[in-house]
């Protein structure tokens, strides 16, 4: 009896331990990056609750628009590709503001993380929210990853406040299925079996959305390494399309 009980103890414990976001961690990430950051400004934001958390501000003057940058598992808003895309899309003229995530432990899978996505949620509308109080009329979301279905519960609940959404590498089985604003659905030609697989269910959802598109980089992995520049152009040009 009191094996099985230290079982179901370590198990609930498990559970838990998944169910909300690592702070402590998230604050190790924002420690390690702010000393490095030479393109844009930290800047704390603030969730109901009181956590604060990080993301990078490029203000461009006189922006076509300006987007929320997601990332994916784990990491952080200036990590590889999200690092390319906030600061290279501020150079092409975007004012861009790259938001630390939910993140769980370093062990922690993707199927760990859906019981955060209503905090990520928060986070995309603290971060939109902050960018129309600077005077942005036209916010776009570019995320990547799990990032992309984090994001997509909040362009569910809040896209008239959208211009347009680029969602890169999206697996989990997601489709677009009732989002209505213009979506960018990018992925690579080698990307991950669980994007790839659902890439003919995904085109089939954007039907209908006449300023929807999905393009398949050739020869780039899931996170697009060695062809970041084409990723940031078909981001930049589907931006630019989008009134």
């Amino acid at each position: 009896m009191m094996r099985w009980m230290a079982a179901v103890l370590l198990s609930l414990a498990s559970t838990l331990a998944c169910a909300g976001a690592d702070y402590a961690r998230e604050k190790k990430w924002a420690d390690e990056v702010e000393p490095g950051i030479v393109v844009g400004d930290p800047v704390y934001l603030e969730l109901k609750q009181g956590h604060k958390f990080l993301t990078l501000f490029t203000p461009v003057k006189d922006a076509k628009k300006a987007l929320v940058i997601v990332h994916g598992l784990g990491i952080h808003p200036d990590w590889g590709l999200i690092g390319t895309l906030r600061t290279q899309l501020a150079e092409q003229g975007y004012t861009t503001l790259s938001v630390q995530m939910p993140v769980l432990a370093a062990d922690a899978k993707g199927e760990d993380y859906p019981p955060t996505f209503p905090e990520a949620a928060e986070r995309i509308g603290v971060a939109v929210d902050f960018l129309q109080a600077k005077g942005n009329q036209k916010i776009a979301i570019v995320s990547h990853s799990l990032g992309s279905r984090m994001s997509k519960v909040y362009v569910l609940k809040h896209q008239a406040k959208l211009a347009a959404w680029a969602s890169l590498g999206i697996g989990g089985g997601e489709t677009y299925s009732g989002v209505k604003i213009p979506v960018l659905d990018l992925y690579g030609e080698d990307d991950l079996p669980a994007v790839l697989n659902g890439a003919a269910a995904r085109a089939a959802s954007l039907k209908g959305n006449a300023g929807a598109k999905q393009v398949k980089v050739p020869k780039a992995d899931h996170f697009f390494n060695h062809h970041e520049a084409e990723m940031v152009k078909a981001v930049k040009e589907f931006m630019d399309a989008v009134q």
